[in-house]
Formats: C-alpha cells, structure tokens, sequence
C-alpha cells in the first residue's frame, strides 16, 4: 500500500517553506499530493490554475510529487486522491492550537486519516503566504520568501 499523503492549502503564493515541508515529507510518504483549496474566507492574489502551474513546474523533476485545485471537505478529497495522510507545517505554538483544532475534526469526519506536524525550520517561521503577498502588493522585494519560478513568474 502506498503512503499518500495531501498537503492542503491555498499556496497563494507557495513559499520557500511550504517547499521545505514537501521536501521533508518526500522521505515520509511515496507520494505527495498538493491541494489547492478554495477558501471562502481568502481572496486569493493569484489564481488556482497560476499556482498549480507554478508547483508543477517547481516539482517537474519530482514524479512523488503533484497538484490538484479541490473543494469542500478536506477530507472528503482525502477519499479522492487515497491519502491516508493529512501534512501540515507549523511555525508557531499558535499554528499548533489553530492546525490541531482541524485536525480534531477531520478525524471525527474520519477516523482513517491522520494529520502529520513537521515544524519549520526557524529561518521560515516568519514567512507567511499573508505577509509576502503584502510585501508585493506594495511593492516590496518579496524575492527572498520565493521559489526562483515563482519569483521569475511575477518579477521579483
């Protein structure tokens, strides 16, 4: 049986460290599938469509490794795609309360999925998908925060 994990989020933009969590993950699971939610709450800079382009082109070499826009239930996309996996980065004690609180809850939805923690290495505990799209719509260097396609994508 493969080890299929999601790493859901909006990705808008990805960051170097969402890049440092899949990277990780890639010794933990067989496959990677990263979900680009719809989120009601978020609107996004870019679109979904931009985003799963950028992560397929930074992973191109990476066959583990593959995007997909979903809605609803994270969970419910678990089924979908086969993960038993559930990868989320933490960077804070707060992101702990906030992720474990979700966690909880899809593990009532569905007792077969597990959610995985990795932390953040310290050099990324700043960097916040939030925090760099204000930096480049105010026209600030956000290039230090960025996969080199994504920087070269919207010129940085």
């Amino acid at each position: 049986m493969k080890r299929i994990a999601l790493f859901p989020g909006t990705f808008d933009p990805m960051t170097l460290g969402h890049v440092d969590i899949i990277n990780r993950s890639l010794d933990l699971f067989d496959k990677i599938v990263i979900g680009i939610g719809t989120n009601i709450n978020k609107k996004p800079m870019y679109s979904e469509q931009q985003r799963v382009d950028w992560i397929r082109e930074i992973y191109k070499d990476e066959p583990r490794v593959e995007a997909k826009i979903y809605e609803g239930l994270t969970v419910n996309f678990c089924k979908e795609v086969e993960a038993k996996y559930i990868i989320r980065g933490i960077r804070f004690v707060s992101d702990f309360e906030y992720e474990k609180t979700i966690a909880d809850m899809n593990r009532s939805l569905d007792s077969k999925i597990e959610t995985i923690f990795l932390t953040c290495l310290p050099k990324y505990s700043s960097v916040a998908s939030t925090l760099v799209r204000d930096v480049i719509r105010n026209g600030g260097d956000a290039s230090m925060f960025l996969p080199e396609v994504i920087r070269r994508s919207i010129g940085q």
